[in-house]
């Protein structure tokens, strides 16, 4: 597979309308993260207060206990994931895989071994070639969220897992002080720190549209995938959602 050296480009066909209500609008998300790349890592830490640190490590001493020999970290962004990974599964080959190439040129520059430009939609791999599927933060800005699903099912081999790390709503007393911060106070906050606000204002609505709990559960039972599992942390501001592509 390609190292970041020469990493390939591969068209996306999404249509859209920005500021995502239902399903986002791939050219606006694209621009927005090719626009605060630069700084990406770095606000995720500030607005999160480090919980993403923690998110991610919690998600990889999971996929440590599969003992994968190769895992492709969609929508990979920064890398962050796909770093955590490789560091602590040295034997698994890597691939991370993103739209925005903005975005995984920092991957490459910060050390993950493998990337590649590509669309979600389509994925440039054979059916059924990895062990482990992951997507953190990046299911809910795709244009169409069964056929993304669909196609990680595609390339997972029988028996593979996948596993989501994205935004959830907490319940409770939890909700409404963070959905205010959510709309209010995050889109501030990553304008200062990025000089890129409205690349933040989408963020709030997409949240709310993200299926979350059963809904992300019933959503990958109509995608094919068996034994769904979701666990909320950090009061259900984020999940991790966990299944499995059948055996035939």
């Amino acid at each position: 597979m390609q190292s970041h050296e020469s990493t390939y480009r591969a068209l996306d066909s999404h249509s859209i309308r920005p500021k995502a209500p239902a399903m986002p609008d791939a050219v606006y998300v694209r621009d927005a993260f090719a626009r605060i790349a630069d700084r990406y890592v770095l606000t995720n830490h500030v607005l999160s207060c480090g919980m993403d640190i923690w998110w991610r490590k919690v998600v990889t001493a999971r996929i440590r206990r599969w003992k994968p020999k190769s895992l492709l970290d969609v929508a990979s962004g920064t890398g962050d994931l796909a770093l955590e990974i490789q560091d602590h599964c040295p034997d698994c080959d890597v691939i991370a895989s993103d739209f925005c190439a903005e975005m995984l040129a920092h991957a490459a520059s910060r050390g993950v071994a493998h990337t590649l430009v590509a669309d979600a939609l389509q994925l440039p791999f054979p059916d059924g070639k990895f062990d482990v599927v992951t997507v953190a933060f990046g299911l809910r800005n795709m244009a169409d969220y069964p056929a993304a699903l669909r196609e990680m099912f595609r390339v997972l081999k029988p028996g593979g897992h996948l596993l989501i790390l994205d935004f959830s709503l907490p319940g409770g007393i939890l909700r409404t002080p963070y959905r205010l911060y959510l709309h209010h106070v995050l889109p501030r906050m990553a304008g200062w720190l990025t000089g890129q606000r409205d690349a933040y204002e989408y963020l709030g609505g997409s949240i709310e549209a993200f299926p979350s709990g059963d809904a992300m559960c019933d959503l990958l039972e109509t995608c094919g995938f068996t034994a769904p599992d979701a666990r909320p942390l950090t009061g259900g501001v984020v999940s991790i959602y966990q299944a499995t592509r059948p055996m035939p």
